[in-house]
């Protein structure tokens, strides 16, 4: 395990479309292994193979909820419900926020480390996080969906006044 850099906006690889994983090797094994260990050394709830550098469609997620740590290969929104508007910020965008509109509820489907389908449905952050990731997926950043893009300190220093 180890921990990888994260890949910064603009860098051209976070708006390319990922590849999906034809088979499942040791080498993604790895892969996951190294993308969960580098989302939590950066304090983060969520990343994509691209945000290392690495097209292949595999993410990573935990928002600290009762599913815990969520490795998904090749995932596939298959539904959508509601809608939330709220925050997101990504770990390839250090200290920009956006207020993003999201579903409310999401379901995913793909496969887990051991090539057995996962079929997995979240609410608020843990649907507004699957979003978040499969969109780096295909290229998409939240700053290209947010309604309105801000420096984390100004919003903090708002808060204080």
């Amino acid at each position: 395990m180890a921990i990888r850099i994260i890949v910064k906006d603009p860098d051209p690889v976070l708006r390319e479309t990922a590849k999906p994983v034809p088979k499942i090797t040791p080498n993604i094994h790895k892969l996951l292994n190294d993308m969960a260990d580098t989302m939590y050394d950066a304090e983060g709830v969520g990343l994509a193979a691209p945000q290392i550098g690495i097209l292949k469609r595999v993410i990573v997620i935990d928002v600290g909820d009762e599913h815990g740590l969520i490795e998904m290969i090749n995932p596939e929104i298959v539904s959508l419900e509601g809608e939330q508007l709220g925050p997101e910020g990504c770990l390839s965008i250090p200290g920009l926020r956006g207020d993003v509109k999201r579903a409310m509820k999401v379901t995913v489907k793909g496969l887990d480390r051991n090539g057995d389908e996962l079929v997995i449905t979240g609410s608020e952050l843990l649907a507004r996080a699957f979003q978040h990731e499969v969109d780096h997926l295909n290229g998409v950043l939240f700053t290209d969906l947010a309604q309105s893009v801000y420096r984390e300190e100004e919003r903090q220093k708002k808060g204080e006044e």
